[in-house]
């Protein structure tokens, strides 16, 4: 028998969902016909009992706990939540979350009181077989990534991390002349100094600060951490012998070029050593908006689903570093600070249509193969107003056709052929 499965992008939710929506209804109907019901949970969950990290994610994002009913009203029943909001509100923000998270019996991957909680795969048990889920992030900060025990010392509690590292490669001539230039300053003072002293490892050819630079034809190439990527490869193996299927959800922001519509390097990496260690399929998120989809050894590499649920500009509460990034005072409220953000909601998030615009993918795995993934359309109320919008709705037969065009275009560079039809999208594998 075959393991139904659906998947989602970014859940970003700070509003109550309203049950007798229409549009919602039909996203229940689609979900409950599914063994498995996937988001990626970038949000926390508190009542602003806990104090705020110095610095976010973007944005402090939290949400009043009745919201995780909501998400379970509406069938999820697995969740991804190794995001780089995840210590918005610092360790104990994280904690309260997956207190909740616990009240309610969701199962969720991803985050714990220290790595070993945080990296290890959590499990659906259905009618039909087991599924095991291993949530990773390489967008964050230093600080994010969960602590290991040790004998004499506890664990940090954090997210499963998987770091990596750039390098930008110049001709010798133009990296001697940025030497030159940094020189003349004190723009690198410190870094050399800590060298020096042996709080930080020498890089081979130029660093500035943690910006690395060797000789080469001009570019950037970015690895994972290899110790990051050991662990995160056992965990799936533990998954593959415990479990009928493995899914592997990853929150990337980085992209390369110009745009970031295009996977960074180390992620694709990532995404082929996942399928090649045993997961059935990648799930991909974090820039909010669609990445290309590739087809790897018959398995799905989905690089980013874009979101579900975006209600970034409607956090209840933002603590005074928020403010303060547009100049605004104790006197201004929330969404004071959001118009401003904004520009009146004519910049950034709010005034990008891709953001408002994704697929869910549903496929099956029957004998450990999949053969099709079904992808459907979704519109998130970009022209609405700010109380509605961010919240899904099935695509109109235009707008879906418009958005599969899209993602075909984003998925050719990985030469996946995506067939269109009927307003709903089909990858064959």
């Amino acid at each position: 028998m075959a393991i139904s499965i659906i998947a989602t992008g970014d859940t970003l939710i700070t509003q109550r969902l309203p049950y007798r929506d229409e549009s919602l209804i039909q996203l229940k109907k689609i979900f409950e016909d599914k063994d498995i019901r996937f988001t990626n949970f970038e949000f926390l969950v508190h009542d602003f009992e806990v104090s705020p990290a110095a610095v976010s994610g973007g944005t402090w994002v939290a949400a009043r706990p009745p919201v995780i009913q909501d998400l379970k009203w509406l069938g999820f029943n697995l969740f991804a939540c190794a995001t780089n909001h995840a210590l918005d509100w610092g360790h104990e923000g994280l904690q309260k979350t997956m207190m909740h998270l616990d009240r309610s019996e969701c199962i969720y991957a991803g985050i714990g009181n220290n790595m070993a909680e945080a990296c290890q795969p959590k499990y659906v048990d259905t009618p039909e077989g087991r599924v095991a889920l291993i949530s990773v992030s390489s967008t964050g900060r230093d600080w994010h990534i969960a602590g290991e025990q040790r004998p004499d010392v506890m664990g940090r509690p954090g997210i499963n991390m998987l770091r990596f590292k750039a390098v930008h490669y110049l001709p010798k001539h133009e990296i001697d002349m940025l030497k030159s230039i940094v020189n003349k300053t004190d723009v690198n003072a410190r870094r050399m100094q800590l060298e020096r002293e042996g709080f930080v490892k020498p890089e081979e050819g130029f660093a500035i600060g943690n910006i690395r630079f060797e000789v080469g034809d001009t570019g950037t190439v970015t690895t994972y951490h290899q110790k990051d990527a050991d662990r995160i490869v056992k965990a799936i193996q533990e998954a593959k012998r415990q479990a009928d299927v493995v899914l592997v959800s990853h929150h990337v922001h980085e992209f390369k070029g110009p745009e970031k519509d295009i996977s960074a390097d180390f992620a694709r990496d990532f995404a082929r050593l996942c399928i090649d260690s045993g997961a059935h399929a990648y799930l991909g998120h974090g820039p909010h908006i669609l990445r290309g989809f590739e087809v790897y050894q018959h398995r799905p590499i989905f690089y980013s689903l874009g979101d579900f649920i975006i209600q970034n500009d409607s956090v209840e509460r933002q603590p005074a570093e928020f403010y303060d990034l547009y100049d605004l005072g104790p006197e201004q409220t929330p969404s004071d600070a959001f118009d401003a953000r904004s520009g009146n909601g004519t910049k950034g998030l709010a005034a990008n249509q891709k953001v408002f615009e994704s697929v869910m993918a549903a496929f099956n795995v029957e004998d450990d193969r999949i053969t099709c993934v079904e992808l459907i359309p979704i519109t998130l109320g970009f022209h609405k107003k700010r109380s509605r919008k961010g919240r899904p709705e099935l695509a109109s037969r235009e707008d879906g056709e418009r958005i599969l065009k899209n993602l075909q275009q984003l998925s050719d560079e990985y030469q996946t052929k995506i067939e269109i039809k009927d307003g709903r999208g089909y990858l064959y594998l």
